[in-house]
């Protein structure tokens, strides 16, 4: 049964459905994949930026919100990969995104480059937001205070990356149409987690 989620959390991430309680508890014994995974999503995050400014050099909005946004995600890479450190762990290999290459299975396929654009938005957003749920539930689930802590800087810090994607694409293209398939993905993410299998050693 889906447990739905509170009034606040969906106004800040529009997510349909919540993180598996379950999951805290597998990550928790999983830390130290957690923190392998945790550091490859923001190196991702940050080269997905670059790229996304590297194919769109003609959009001064994109250009100059995103910039800062590399740097941003790239310390946060740094500072998962000093936890690691502290902790003497390796970083570990980078691991196959089932959550990820889920969501790219859903991008339109032969549409215009108008289309293309929107769902290049509007998937960062949905990595964005789950990121930001899964973050707020280590804040909140952890039984290690520094860890809890630890993830609760990056759920603040990370909560309004979301619509910075989702503005972005409203600002290239009718309002309208984004938000038309901005409800399309929502649902598909919906039935994507209902489907997932709960593991403990992935951020998604």
């Amino acid at each position: 049964m889906d447990q739905p989620l509170s009034e606040h959390t969906r106004n800040i991430l529009g997510l349909q459905l919540p993180t598996d309680p379950r999951w805290v508890n597998l990550a928790e014994i999983q830390l130290e994949e957690i923190l392998t995974d945790h550091a490859y999503c923001e190196q991702k995050a940050a080269t997905t930026c670059i790229t996304l400014i590297q194919k769109n050099p003609e959009k001064d909005l994109l250009v100059q919100e995103l910039s800062p946004l590399v740097t941003e995600e790239w310390g946060h890479f740094r500072m998962v990969l000093a936890e690691l450190k502290k902790r003497s762990l390796p970083l570990g290999r980078q691991r196959k995104d089932v959550y990820v290459n889920s969501l790219l299975e859903f991008q339109k396929k032969g549409g215009g480059p108008d289309d293309r654009f929107i769902d290049q938005m509007l998937i960062m957003a949905l990595i964005e937001a789950r990121s930001c749920e899964r973050f707020k539930r280590l804040s909140e689930g952890l039984n290690d205070n520094y860890m809890r802590k630890f993830y609760r800087k990056f759920m603040e810090s990370e909560a309004g990356h979301y619509t910075l994607f989702i503005n972005l694409a409203e600002h290239y293209i009718d309002k309208k149409i984004v938000r038309a398939r901005w409800a399309e993905w929502l649902t598909y993410e919906k039935k994507l987690m209902n489907s997932a299998e709960v593991r403990g050693d992935r951020i998604h």
